[in-house]
């Protein structure tokens, strides 16, 4: 079971700052839960786009877009450019955001 300390977002002002693990050249677009990495827990994201001219990284800023059901518009590369290793700025509500995240990760996010 995923706690959450151990979780890939952290909320912000305007919303959510998430950690994605992207794997490009992927056989179909998708995101597969949670892994860990040397920066921490990342949402495990593949994409079909390859990493050339930023393709991978808008395909994984539409695919974060589409899985939550925000606009393309309000999800944003903000590092890892040229990395595997993203983050993610995706603006909104930050609880609302958090919120929908765990459940589509089925993350445990109580307190203990």
């Amino acid at each position: 079971m995923i706690v959450a300390e151990d979780v890939p977002w952290k909320p912000v002002a305007d919303g959510l700052l998430v950690r994605v693990r992207l794997t490009p050249k992927a056989s179909r677009d998708s995101i597969e839960g949670i892994e860990t990495t040397a920066e921490g827990a990342a949402i495990k994201a593949r994409v079909r786009a390859i990493p050339a001219d930023g393709a991978a990284n808008a395909a994984v800023s539409a695919l974060v877009a589409k899985w939550l059901g925000v606009p393309k518009s309000s999800v944003a590369l903000v590092a890892g450019g040229k990395s595997r290793i993203k983050s993610l700025a995706i603006r909104g509500e930050p609880e609302n955001l958090a919120r929908e995240v765990a459940a589509k990760l089925r993350v445990e996010t109580q307190k203990h």
